[in-house]
Protein backbone atom coordinates (compact mmCIF):
# COMPACT_ATOMS: atom_id res chain seq x y z
CA UNK A 1 0.00 0.00 0.00
CA UNK A 2 2.64 2.31 1.08
CA UNK A 3 4.58 1.98 -2.54
CA UNK A 4 1.78 2.67 -4.34
CA UNK A 5 1.18 5.38 -2.47
CA UNK A 6 4.30 6.93 -3.17
CA UNK A 7 4.23 5.95 -6.77
CA UNK A 8 0.85 7.59 -6.96
CA UNK A 9 2.47 10.91 -5.49
CA UNK A 10 5.56 10.44 -8.09
CA UNK A 11 3.19 10.57 -10.85
CA UNK A 12 0.96 13.14 -9.67
CA UNK A 13 4.35 15.53 -8.79
CA UNK A 14 5.57 14.41 -12.40
CA UNK A 15 1.97 15.84 -14.10
CA UNK A 16 2.01 18.63 -11.66
CA UNK A 17 5.39 19.17 -12.75
CA UNK A 18 4.81 18.83 -16.39
CA UNK A 19 1.51 21.01 -16.61
CA UNK A 20 3.24 24.10 -14.99
CA UNK A 21 6.38 23.72 -16.85
CA UNK A 22 4.52 23.97 -19.94
CA UNK A 23 2.91 27.21 -19.23
CA UNK A 24 6.17 28.41 -17.93
CA UNK A 25 8.01 27.66 -21.26
CA UNK A 26 4.86 28.63 -23.81
CA UNK A 27 6.44 32.31 -23.94
CA UNK A 28 8.95 30.35 -26.48
CA UNK A 29 5.85 28.71 -28.52
CA UNK A 30 4.03 32.28 -28.54
CA UNK A 31 6.90 33.89 -30.11
CA UNK A 32 7.33 31.43 -32.27
CA UNK A 33 4.08 32.25 -33.63
CA UNK A 34 3.60 36.07 -32.93
CA UNK A 35 4.04 36.92 -36.77
CA UNK A 36 0.66 36.68 -36.60
CA UNK A 37 -1.70 39.83 -34.93
CA UNK A 38 -2.39 38.62 -31.01
CA UNK A 39 -6.18 38.46 -31.63
CA UNK A 40 -5.53 35.99 -34.47
CA UNK A 41 -3.57 33.69 -32.15
CA UNK A 42 -6.36 33.65 -29.64
CA UNK A 43 -8.82 32.60 -32.22
CA UNK A 44 -6.56 30.05 -33.30
CA UNK A 45 -6.03 28.79 -29.94
CA UNK A 46 -9.79 28.81 -29.58
CA UNK A 47 -10.72 27.39 -32.52
CA UNK A 48 -8.21 24.63 -32.28
CA UNK A 49 -8.62 23.72 -28.63
CA UNK A 50 -12.34 23.03 -29.36
CA UNK A 51 -11.37 20.43 -31.94
CA UNK A 52 -8.95 18.82 -29.55
CA UNK A 53 -11.36 18.94 -26.83
CA UNK A 54 -14.13 16.89 -28.37
CA UNK A 55 -11.82 14.82 -29.82
CA UNK A 56 -10.84 14.00 -25.99
CA UNK A 57 -13.97 14.37 -24.54
CA UNK A 58 -15.63 11.60 -27.13
CA UNK A 59 -12.40 9.19 -26.89
CA UNK A 60 -13.20 9.61 -23.17
CA UNK A 61 -17.11 9.27 -23.13
CA UNK A 62 -17.38 12.55 -21.77
CA UNK A 63 -19.34 13.86 -24.84
CA UNK A 64 -22.42 13.21 -22.83
CA UNK A 65 -21.72 15.42 -19.99
CA UNK A 66 -21.00 18.39 -22.14
CA UNK A 67 -24.15 17.95 -23.83
CA UNK A 68 -26.05 17.47 -20.72
CA UNK A 69 -24.75 21.47 -20.01
CA UNK A 70 -27.11 22.88 -22.33
CA UNK A 71 -29.48 21.61 -20.02
CA UNK A 72 -28.88 24.07 -17.29
CA UNK A 73 -29.33 27.67 -18.72
CA UNK A 74 -27.40 28.76 -15.36
CA UNK A 75 -24.30 26.57 -15.75
CA UNK A 76 -24.07 27.98 -19.44
CA UNK A 77 -24.61 31.40 -18.21
CA UNK A 78 -21.77 30.99 -15.63
CA UNK A 79 -19.45 29.02 -18.49
CA UNK A 80 -20.12 31.78 -20.87
CA UNK A 81 -18.66 34.18 -18.15
CA UNK A 82 -15.61 32.10 -17.24
CA UNK A 83 -15.16 32.16 -20.90
CA UNK A 84 -15.02 35.74 -21.05
CA UNK A 85 -12.85 35.91 -18.31
CA UNK A 86 -9.89 33.21 -19.80
CA UNK A 87 -10.04 34.76 -23.50
CA UNK A 88 -9.33 37.96 -21.28
CA UNK A 89 -5.97 36.66 -19.87
CA UNK A 90 -5.18 34.24 -23.16
CA UNK A 91 -5.07 37.73 -25.18
CA UNK A 92 -3.27 39.81 -22.56
CA UNK A 93 -0.52 37.29 -22.38
CA UNK A 94 -0.60 36.61 -25.79
CA UNK A 95 -0.38 40.28 -26.50
CA UNK A 96 2.38 40.48 -23.19
CA UNK A 97 4.87 38.37 -24.69
CA UNK A 98 4.86 39.47 -27.86
CA UNK A 99 5.00 43.35 -26.72
CA UNK A 100 8.39 42.56 -25.13
CA UNK A 101 6.12 42.57 -21.01
CA UNK A 102 6.40 38.51 -20.54
CA UNK A 103 8.33 40.33 -17.31
CA UNK A 104 5.37 41.69 -16.53
CA UNK A 105 3.48 38.87 -17.46
CA UNK A 106 5.41 37.04 -14.51
CA UNK A 107 4.44 38.84 -12.46
CA UNK A 108 0.85 38.65 -12.81
CA UNK A 109 0.85 34.62 -11.82
CA UNK A 110 3.03 35.91 -9.12
CA UNK A 111 0.58 37.90 -7.67
CA UNK A 112 -2.24 35.67 -8.78
CA UNK A 113 -2.29 33.33 -5.70
CA UNK A 114 -2.85 36.66 -3.08
CA UNK A 115 -5.92 37.65 -5.69
CA UNK A 116 -7.57 34.65 -5.43
CA UNK A 117 -7.35 34.86 -1.64
CA UNK A 118 -8.39 38.76 -1.90
CA UNK A 119 -11.57 37.53 -3.62
CA UNK A 120 -12.13 34.37 -1.55
CA UNK A 121 -12.56 37.23 1.19
CA UNK A 122 -14.65 39.52 -0.68
CA UNK A 123 -17.28 37.39 -2.48
CA UNK A 124 -16.60 34.00 -0.10
CA UNK A 125 -16.23 35.57 3.20
CA UNK A 126 -13.16 33.42 3.75
CA UNK A 127 -11.27 35.65 6.41
CA UNK A 128 -7.97 37.14 5.60
CA UNK A 129 -5.21 35.75 8.55
CA UNK A 130 -2.88 38.45 9.80
CA UNK A 131 0.24 36.74 7.41
CA UNK A 132 -2.28 36.81 4.50
CA UNK A 133 -3.17 40.71 4.95
CA UNK A 134 0.81 41.50 5.40
CA UNK A 135 1.07 39.27 2.22
CA UNK A 136 -0.85 41.26 0.38
CA UNK A 137 0.50 44.45 1.57
CA UNK A 138 3.83 43.44 0.48
CA UNK A 139 2.66 42.49 -2.93
CA UNK A 140 0.61 46.02 -3.09
CA UNK A 141 3.82 47.71 -2.04
CA UNK A 142 5.54 46.26 -4.94
CA UNK A 143 3.25 47.41 -7.65
CA UNK A 144 3.43 50.66 -6.30
CA UNK A 145 6.67 50.91 -6.62
CA UNK A 146 6.84 49.99 -10.29
CA UNK A 147 4.26 52.54 -10.55
CA UNK A 148 6.91 55.33 -9.36
CA UNK A 149 10.13 53.79 -9.64
CA UNK A 150 9.50 52.94 -13.65
CA UNK A 151 6.87 55.06 -14.13
CA UNK A 152 4.89 52.79 -15.73
CA UNK A 153 1.60 50.90 -14.30
CA UNK A 154 1.73 47.24 -14.41
CA UNK A 155 -1.19 46.74 -15.94
CA UNK A 156 -0.29 43.75 -17.72
CA UNK A 157 0.01 42.08 -14.53
CA UNK A 158 -2.66 43.04 -12.75
CA UNK A 159 -4.90 42.07 -15.22
CA UNK A 160 -3.82 38.92 -15.74
CA UNK A 161 -3.79 37.98 -11.86
CA UNK A 162 -7.62 39.68 -11.51
CA UNK A 163 -9.13 37.96 -14.66
CA UNK A 164 -7.54 34.45 -13.76
CA UNK A 165 -8.11 35.36 -10.15
CA UNK A 166 -12.44 35.50 -11.51
CA UNK A 167 -12.19 32.83 -13.50
CA UNK A 168 -11.27 30.67 -10.84
CA UNK A 169 -13.79 32.37 -8.55
CA UNK A 170 -16.20 31.80 -11.59
CA UNK A 171 -15.29 27.88 -12.32
CA UNK A 172 -15.73 27.52 -8.61
CA UNK A 173 -19.12 28.61 -8.78
CA UNK A 174 -20.25 25.57 -11.02
CA UNK A 175 -19.48 22.39 -10.90
CA UNK A 176 -18.38 20.91 -14.07
CA UNK A 177 -15.20 19.26 -14.34
CA UNK A 178 -12.08 20.73 -16.12
CA UNK A 179 -12.07 18.79 -19.92
CA UNK A 180 -15.95 19.15 -20.09
CA UNK A 181 -15.93 23.10 -18.37
CA UNK A 182 -13.06 23.82 -20.93
CA UNK A 183 -15.04 22.22 -24.17
CA UNK A 184 -18.03 24.08 -23.32
CA UNK A 185 -16.09 27.55 -22.83
CA UNK A 186 -14.16 26.66 -26.22
CA UNK A 187 -17.77 26.05 -27.95
CA UNK A 188 -19.02 29.06 -26.43
CA UNK A 189 -16.38 31.22 -27.98
CA UNK A 190 -15.82 29.92 -31.00
CA UNK A 191 -18.71 31.81 -33.27
CA UNK A 192 -16.60 34.73 -32.07
CA UNK A 193 -13.49 33.33 -33.16
CA UNK A 194 -14.42 31.70 -36.55
CA UNK A 195 -16.22 34.88 -37.78
CA UNK A 196 -12.77 37.01 -36.57
CA UNK A 197 -10.68 34.58 -38.40
CA UNK A 198 -13.18 34.25 -41.60
CA UNK A 199 -13.43 38.49 -41.77
CA UNK A 200 -9.41 38.34 -41.95
CA UNK A 201 -9.35 35.95 -44.29
CA UNK A 202 -12.35 38.16 -46.45
CA UNK A 203 -9.72 41.07 -46.07
CA UNK A 204 -6.72 39.00 -46.91
CA UNK A 205 -5.13 39.51 -43.80
CA UNK A 206 -5.24 36.20 -41.94
CA UNK A 207 -1.83 35.06 -41.72
CA UNK A 208 -2.60 31.30 -41.24
CA UNK A 209 -2.21 29.90 -44.97
CA UNK A 210 0.22 32.43 -45.79
CA UNK A 211 2.98 30.58 -44.23
CA UNK A 212 3.20 27.65 -45.39
CA UNK A 213 2.20 24.22 -43.94
CA UNK A 214 5.09 24.11 -40.62
CA UNK A 215 3.43 28.03 -39.51
CA UNK A 216 -0.23 26.17 -40.12
CA UNK A 217 0.89 23.51 -38.09
CA UNK A 218 2.34 25.29 -35.32
CA UNK A 219 -0.47 27.81 -34.93
CA UNK A 220 -3.04 24.68 -34.53
CA UNK A 221 -0.81 23.40 -31.61
CA UNK A 222 -1.85 25.76 -29.60
CA UNK A 223 -4.60 23.39 -28.91
CA UNK A 224 -2.22 21.09 -27.68
CA UNK A 225 -0.47 24.68 -25.47
CA UNK A 226 -3.69 24.99 -23.90
CA UNK A 227 -5.59 21.33 -22.97
CA UNK A 228 -2.57 19.57 -22.01
CA UNK A 229 -1.52 21.23 -18.71
CA UNK A 230 -5.00 21.05 -17.93
CA UNK A 231 -5.49 17.90 -18.07
CA UNK A 232 -2.02 17.32 -16.52
CA UNK A 233 -2.87 19.59 -13.65
CA UNK A 234 -6.51 18.12 -13.10
CA UNK A 235 -4.71 15.04 -12.80
CA UNK A 236 -2.07 16.49 -9.95
CA UNK A 237 -5.13 17.36 -8.15
CA UNK A 238 -6.69 14.49 -7.59
CA UNK A 239 -3.57 12.65 -6.49
CA UNK A 240 -1.55 15.51 -4.05
CA UNK A 241 -2.12 17.63 -1.60
CA UNK A 242 -3.35 20.59 -2.54
CA UNK A 243 -0.37 22.77 -0.71
CA UNK A 244 2.24 20.73 -2.66
CA UNK A 245 0.14 22.26 -5.77
CA UNK A 246 0.54 25.50 -4.45
CA UNK A 247 4.50 25.05 -4.60
CA UNK A 248 5.05 23.58 -7.62
CA UNK A 249 2.69 26.26 -9.40
CA UNK A 250 5.36 28.75 -8.93
CA UNK A 251 7.38 26.74 -11.50
CA UNK A 252 5.41 28.52 -14.25
CA UNK A 253 5.94 32.56 -13.36
CA UNK A 254 9.52 32.00 -12.68
CA UNK A 255 10.45 29.75 -15.69
CA UNK A 256 8.19 32.78 -17.39
CA UNK A 257 10.80 35.15 -15.47
CA UNK A 258 13.86 33.76 -16.48
CA UNK A 259 12.65 33.55 -19.93
CA UNK A 260 12.04 37.35 -19.86
CA UNK A 261 14.91 38.26 -18.40
CA UNK A 262 17.59 35.88 -20.15
CA UNK A 263 16.25 34.98 -23.20
CA UNK A 264 14.17 37.81 -24.35
CA UNK A 265 16.52 40.23 -22.61
CA UNK A 266 13.51 42.24 -21.57
CA UNK A 267 14.86 45.17 -19.53
CA UNK A 268 15.62 44.81 -15.82
CA UNK A 269 15.71 47.68 -13.62
CA UNK A 270 16.58 48.41 -9.82
CA UNK A 271 12.51 49.26 -9.65
CA UNK A 272 11.60 45.58 -11.27
CA UNK A 273 14.30 44.26 -8.70
CA UNK A 274 12.38 46.18 -5.89
CA UNK A 275 9.24 45.27 -6.91
CA UNK A 276 10.24 41.48 -7.82
CA UNK A 277 11.48 41.36 -3.94
CA UNK A 278 8.93 42.53 -2.52
CA UNK A 279 6.43 40.26 -4.34
CA UNK A 280 8.38 37.36 -3.20
CA UNK A 281 8.67 38.43 0.04
CA UNK A 282 5.00 38.91 0.47
CA UNK A 283 4.88 34.68 -1.40
CA UNK A 284 7.51 33.51 0.76
CA UNK A 285 4.87 34.85 3.88
CA UNK A 286 2.17 33.88 2.24
CA UNK A 287 3.05 30.00 1.58
CA UNK A 288 4.32 29.91 5.56
CA UNK A 289 1.38 30.97 6.96
CA UNK A 290 -0.86 28.69 4.56
CA UNK A 291 1.33 26.00 5.86
CA UNK A 292 1.04 27.34 9.73
CA UNK A 293 -2.79 27.00 8.85
CA UNK A 294 -3.11 23.76 7.98
CA UNK A 295 -1.00 22.26 10.55
CA UNK A 296 -3.32 23.92 12.55
CA UNK A 297 -5.89 21.66 11.39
Amino acid sequence: MRDWRISSERAGTLAATGAFLIWGFSPIYYRAVGVAPALEILSHRVVWSLVFTLLLVGLSGQLRQVLNLFRDARVVGTLFLSSLLVSVNWLAFIWAVNNNRALEASMGYFIFPIVMVVLGGIFLKERLSFGQLAALLLVVSGVINLLFGYSRFPWIALLLAISMGFYGLVRKKVAVEALPGLTMECLLLSPVAVGYLMTLYAGGELVFGSMGAGFDLLLACSALMTALPLILFTSATRILRLGTVGLLQYLNPTCQFLLAVLLFRETFTQAHLITFLLIWSGLVLFTLDSRKGRSAR
